[in-house]
């Protein structure tokens, strides 16, 4: 490989500013709605008292999902030594900090007291997970602030590689711990299983490295710069891998929970009775989010081209939020069987009701506020790589592969 040269994002600066206010006005509607469910308080929501993580949680957890697997490529290059993503880890590392911070700033704003958070901060149960994630997300940003200096000053270059193991064992153990939320969770059938914390560590490979593809595509289209089909190619055809993986834990997922039977009307709930959890269960999380860019990525003619690559990530980026909202709407909407086989007296607050599901209908507000997450996890990348050496000058392929011949 030849020596990569990197420098600020340099597109026109009108073309710039426009985008960024345009991201910007995103962000802030998504905070204008944060501030009216903050005044007028949850019932002006979907949420109920069986609904309590509603879509901005759906948000949240796939951008702190995915911030763990956009770091996924500056792993590959330091931890296991592939020379070919090395030009990619620091804006690998950038991304799992914004992706990171938009998630964050999703969840802390849905709680509906957003200052209760000191106490979080300040008062621990660790016998709660809730807790554990205090640490685990304050230290990955920490760590991979730290992981990127090393990497980007030569005088630290020394320790690049021992910051980079511990930046990929911190992420293994957050994503498991964010997996490890539900697979906790005893009490809900579509939550108790242990096989969520490595599902979830696989549905972060993928869901980080589209968002990381096509932030790259997208940046280097407005900037002039090369990206070359030797790094392109290698990273759909990991995607390809990753979506497969995904793909093949939810069969083991699901064909677990359907060998007990304890598990069948949950399993015939999602499969087959869910309405809209079964629609997305099908169509988003197994069509778009698996087998879709499966097929994209490795079609001979299509997983060459540039629109199928973007399209293929788009699929696992979309297919990604299906799955996240099958997870955790679907999961609570599947009542609790306190008393399994007993007839139930139920309260105001529907306890132990068994049969017809509870209904969840998002309100603007909350997909506003998602969706303002996103966008400041994007203003926040472009601009540090707008005033920070983020990106290699080119990625073409003489630069990447010096075996590489012209034709």
């Amino acid at each position: 490989m030849k020596k990569v040269h990197f420098s600020e994002w340099g597109i026109e600066s009108p073309k710039f500013w426009g985008l960024l206010a345009l991201i910007a006005l995103v962000a802030a509607i998504g905070g204008v709605s944060a501030l009216y469910m903050e005044l007028n308080g949850h019932w002006v929501t979907g949420m109920t008292n069986q609904i309590v993580w509603g879509t901005p949680h759906v948000f949240a957890i796939f951008l702190i999902v995915a911030a763990s697997g956009a770091l996924n490529t500056a792993s590959i290059a330091s931890v296991f030594e592939k020379k070919l993503y090395k030009p990619l880890a620091r804006l690998s590392g950038l991304l799992a900090i914004t992706l990171l911070m938009g998630g964050l700033a999703v969840l802390v704003l849905d709680l509906g007291r957003p200052d209760r958070l000191i106490v979080a901060m300040t008062h621990y149960n660790f016998k709660s997970i809730f807790a554990w994630n205090i640490f685990l997300y304050t230290g990955f940003m920490a760590i991979v602030a730290v992981y990127l200096w090393f990497m980007m000053d030569r005088r630290m270059n020394r320790y690049y590689k021992p910051a980079g193991v511990g930046a990929f064992l911190w992420r293994i153990i957050l994503t498991t711990g964010t997996g490890s939320i539900f697979g906790f969770i005893v009490a809900r059938q579509g939550y108790d299983a242990a096989l969520l914390a490595p599902m979830f560590v696989i549905m972060s490979f993928a869901y980080g490295l589209a968002i990381l593809i096509l932030v790259l595509m997208f940046t280097y289209k407005l900037d002039g710069r090369e990206l070359g089909d030797k790094v392109l190619f290698r990273l759909k055809n990991l995607l390809g891998v990753f979506a497969a993986a995904v793909f093949y834990f939810t069969l083991v997922y699901h064909l677990t929970n359907l060998y007990g039977t304890e598990n069948h009307e949950y399993e015939a709930f999602i499969l087959r009775d869910g309405g809209i959890y079964t629609f997305l269960f099908w169509v988003g999380w197994v069509f778009v989010g698996c087998l879709l860019p499966i097929g994209l990525v490795y079609h001979p003619t299509i997983g060459k081209s540039r629109g199928g690559i973007i399209a293929a990530a788009t699929a696992v980026i979309l297919g990604g939020l299906a799955t996240v909202y099958v997870i955790v709407i679907g999961g609570q909407a599947f009542p609790m069987a306190i008393f399994p086989g007993k007839t139930i007296v139920s309260s105001g607050f529907f306890d132990g009701v068994n049969g017809q599901p509870f209904l969840y209908s998002p309100s603007l507000a909350e997909v506003l506020l998602g969706i303002g997450g996103m966008a400041l996890t994007l203003l926040l990348t472009f601009v540090a790589i707008r005033v920070l050496q983020f990106l290699p000058d080119s990625l073409a392929d003489e630069v990447v592969d010096p075996h590489h011949a012209k034709s």
